[in-house]
């Protein structure tokens, strides 16, 4: 599963978060639900567009998000 088939980035729907294709559920709020404690099956039944492998893709793209994040180390005085 590549986490491109699932997710898009479209200026027009919710300012260019990205989100699970065909919906405007974003990453963010998936990321979030499951960071708060939901379970998957929680997920799927209250959003009920939303299928398995896409929350996992929601969690892939993140993952690829922080894996290429840089961090810079503050200099001091």
């Amino acid at each position: 599963m590549s986490w491109q088939d699932h997710i898009s980035i479209d200026p027009q729907i919710l300012v260019g978060k990205p989100v699970v294709k065909g919906t405007r559920v974003a990453v963010e709020l998936v990321v979030e639900l499951m960071a708060n404690g939901w379970t998957q099956e929680q997920i799927l039944e209250n959003y009920p567009n939303l299928t398995a492998e896409d929350i996992r893709a929601c969690l892939a793209y993140a993952s690829e998000v922080l894996h290429s994040e840089r961090v810079y180390p503050m200099k001091t005085s």
